[in-house]
């Protein structure tokens, strides 16, 4: 997979707003990468140009050497499979054929084949989504439903794949087989990349973590570099220092 992003002096602007401002990074290949920053720091907006989601922006992001916006939409959707923090359905689908949807871009017929059905229900046992597969999607917990979207997405199986707060409605034991999942793709080559508060799951598994504050990037490297206490403390406003244990596994204790 030669799936890689690269980004040079990306801004954006809502208005009179800077809300990203000279925004360097490159994304490559096999490795987990955690966004992270406080409220308003441009995380989302971030995610959103590398996705292609969002336009007007100023600078370069180019996907495989292209630059994201002159993409044709349907081949960029097979390289490059995105999961928002909440999505709505309006309409009375089941969890599988929502789970299925991540198929649409592979697909040269309406009819999925053998080999698609076969994804799906491989994307919907790592998700721990099989037993919801007849339930009506609007029915399910918002915790449910987003597990049925990263369904879908693993469904598509992408060279890329961005999340925007992946954990936000999971509880504990699917946050972390989250972050299993994620490692998973990594070791096959696959690029991934998440926007989390969670700063300790950021810790325990990310290979790299890109902090941003007031839209601009003030650190990118590994967990224990990007984590110093002095950066902690400048950029959330909190007292914090991030420890190890004797496998290598790093935490962050908040309030010392």
């Amino acid at each position: 997979m030669n799936a890689t992003f690269e980004l040079r002096a990306v801004g954006m602007r809502y208005g009179e707003a800077e809300v990203l401002g000279g925004v360097d990074l490159r994304l490559g290949p096999g490795e987990l990468t955690a966004v992270v920053g406080p409220n308003g720091a441009g995380k989302s907006t971030l995610l959103g140009i590398i996705a292609g989601l969002r336009s007007g922006y100023a600078g370069e992001c180019r996907f495989d050497g292209v630059e994201v916006a002159k993409w044709n939409r349907g081949a960029f959707a097979r390289r490059v499979s995105f999961v928002p923090q909440a999505t709505r359905i309006e309409f009375p689908f089941t969890a599988e054929e929502v789970a299925t949807m991540g198929r649409a871009p592979h697909a040269a017929r309406i009819v999925e084949n053998a080999h698609d059905r076969e994804t799906v229900r491989d994307a919907m046992h790592a998700t721990d989504t099989l037993h919801l597969a007849r339930r009506d999607f609007r029915s399910l917990s918002g915790g449910e439903q987003q597990r049925v979207i990263l369904a879908a997405a693993l469904a598509q199986a992408p060279e890329a794949l961005l999340l925007d707060e992946p954990t936000t409605y999971l509880d504990l034991r699917h946050q972390v087989s989250l972050y299993r999942i994620l490692r998973e793709l990594r070791d096959r080559g696959v690029l991934v990349t998440a926007v989390t508060h969670d700063l300790n799951l950021a810790a325990a598994y990310a290979d790299r973590v890109v902090v941003l504050s007031g839209g601009r990037v003030v650190a990118d490297g590994p967990p224990v570099e990007a984590f110093r206490s002095d950066r902690l403390r400048a950029v959330f406003d909190v007292p914090a220092e991030l420890l190890s244990g004797p496998d290598g596994r790093h935490w962050i204790r908040y309030g010392y």
